[in-house]
Parts: C-alpha cells; structure tokens; sequence
C-alpha cells in the first residue's frame, strides 16, 4: 500500500507498507523533508511497523514521537504528517493528480447565483456527474455574506448594509461573515470529492486544500502562511478565510476569499464584529485585522487571478471549464426555492 500526503507550507510525506494479520508490516517513509539524524528514520519505521490497521492519526504521531532520539530534528514534517500518509494509504487515497481538474473563471454572477452555484456543483461533483473543479467567482453586485450558522441580528448592522449597498446574503457553510464587493476580494471555490480528503482530520483538510494558492501567493512575492483553522495570512496580517462544507452525497464543498482591497471603515460599519472576537486576535481594529494583496503585490486584481490559476493548472494538470446551462437553471430554481427567501435568510435570527 502506498500513500502520499503534501504537508500545507512543508514537504512531502510518502509511505509504502503492506498489511500482515491485522497490523502494519513492513514500513518505510520516504519524502523530501529533512531529519536529523539520519538513523531517526529508521526508528519511524521501526515504531510504525506493527501497529494495528486500525490506529488512528494521533495513535501512529505518538507512536513516531516516542520513538524518536533525544534532540531529533523533523523540518517540513511532523509525526502527524506521517499518520495522515499512513491512514491515507491504509484507504488507498487518491491525490490532486489522480483526477481531471476543470478551472472555471465564471462570469459576474448575482449573490444568490454564486451562493446557489456553490450546492449545485459540489452536488453534482459528489454525485459523479461533474470533474472536480475550481471556480474563480465574480460578482455583479456587494454583498455581507454570512456564514450558515450565525445569528443576522448579531452579524449585521442592517442600516450599514443598506447605507453602504450591500445585500445581505446566506451560504451553506460554516464559518464568519465576509464583506464582499467586485473589486475588493478574490474568492474561489474548490468542489472535490470526500476521497481527495480521505484519512485527514478536517482541519487538517483545510490545509491541504488551500496549499495550492499558497504555493501561488509565495510565487507572487507573498510569504503566505496557514493559521488554523482557517486563516490566511501574512507577516503584515490577515489575507483571507476559508469554509467548507460536506455533502452526504461525497461532495465537498472549500471556498475561500481573499482581499485585495479594503475599506476598514466600511467593515466596521456593516459588520457588528465584537470586541472580544478582535481581541482574541491579537488587535483592537477590524480594519487592521485584514491586509489587502494590492498593497503587498503592487499587481491588479486580475493578475493576481491569472497568476493563482497559473498555479492551480501547472501543478494539477487542469484545463479550462465552464458552467454548463443546465448547471445555471439548477442554480436559478434553488435560489427561487432557497437562498433569495427570508426563511434561509434568517433559518439563525
């Protein structure tokens, strides 16, 4: 059995082993980390080798941890990294490169579309009947997009949205409130199949679905880093977020945004965001907690995308997609039914 798991921000992680009554025989990792001293290696192997098929992730990262030397050193890995590779393999994971990506640079599209547009695909992405995809969404209209289990009345200033024009919406996901407006963000939705992620702890998964526009950030000049759950971010502050939902169907559903532009006035104003949230991060203004990609790339926001998509396609093999009509009408009926009604709106007064 053979496993593989791309640490987010670090190395590659590679195991191969074979099953014998019910354990793990015969183990060996592999990879383009570094380890200090050599013979640790030996150790990871010998320490994994004989644990039952069953273990989970922190069974198999204590199991390495215990066994490894006084003063060992594991740089662009860790002992969790290599239980992932393992359950990975023990379920025989598919990676990035096992599936044909489409990447979509989708027209302007309404809120609600967009919202809409984010269930049909996973839906249809679970169900088989669409290749996995990333879309780059763009938006015809502002929006306070909130996330799917906050209360309206604590999230929004309604007054704000309105004095501002923005149109409060609901998405599918968990997660905070994004301030969405055309020019100010770059959001993108990653719809993949449950086994991409198959033998990762969710948080974990989100890493791992995000190292890619990380990879594309650092490219640009950007030291881009993940901050869990589900920040991104750089030395000068935050750069965006990340949510996820998944379907019973095998769907899953990552978007994120991330800001190139703005106004923290404007965010303050829209959003009720609480004193005790900012100072749990480290800072008393909300306009400081985010820092926009214009002012760390000096690059217009379209280039930022091309660049991004440079990225996705080079290191995944995706070629260009599209969204089908079939596709929008199934969105269109389910914002009628769904997202444009007051009932989903506030399903969380």
């Amino acid at each position: 059995m053979h496993g593989e798991y791309k640490v987010p921000g670090g190395k590659l992680v590679v195991v191969d082993l074979e099953e014998r009554d019910g354990r793990i025989a015969d183990f060996h990792l592999a990879g383009d980390f570094f380890l200090e001293p050599d013979d640790a290696l030996a150790d990871i192997d010998a320490a994994v080798t004989g644990l039952p098929l069953t273990a989970d992730v922190a069974t198999i990262a204590a199991a390495v941890r215990a066994a490894l030397p006084e003063g060992a050193q594991l740089l662009g890995f860790t002992p969790e990294s290599v239980g992932t590779a393992v359950r990975r393999a023990l379920i025989t994971a598919p990676g990035w490169r096992d599936f044909e990506w489409e990447v979509v640079l989708d027209e302007a599209r309404s809120p609600h579309m967009n919202l809409a547009l984010d269930e049909v695909l996973t839906t249809r992405v679970g169900d088989g009947r669409r290749r996995p995809t990333l879309r780059f969404w763009k938006w015809d209209s502002s929006a306070v997009v909130i996330g799917s289990f906050q209360s309206y009345r604590n999230e929004v200033d309604p007054d704000g949205a309105e004095r501002h024009g923005f149109e409060v919406v609901r998405r599918i996901s968990g997660g905070g409130a994004m301030l969405i407006s055309s020019e100010w963000i770059i959001t993108y939705s990653l719809y993949v199949p449950a086994s991409l992620v198959a033998g990762m702890t969710f948080a974990d998964s989100y890493a791992f679905l995000d190292d890619w526009v990380l990879q594309g950030l650092r490219a640009l000049g950007i030291d881009a880093t993940y901050k869990p759950l589900n920040d991104i971010a750089s030395p000068d502050g935050k750069i965006g977020g990340a949510a996820q939902k998944r379907l019973a169907n095998g769907g899953v559903l990552h978007h994120a945004s991330l800001s190139y532009d703005m106004d923290g006035e404007v965010l303050t104003d829209v959003l009720r965001i609480g004193r005790e949230k900012l100072s749990d991060k480290g800072t008393t203004s909300a306009a400081k907690r985010v820092d926009p990609l214009r002012s760390q790339t000096g690059m217009p926001r379209e280039e930022i995308i091309a660049a991004l998509t440079s990225t996705f396609t080079t290191l995944y093999g995706a070629t260009e997609g599209r969204v089908t009509d079939d596709e929008v009408a199934e969105a269109e009926a389910l914002v009628a039914s769904k997202f444009a009604t007051d009932a989903w709106l506030h399903r969380v007064p």
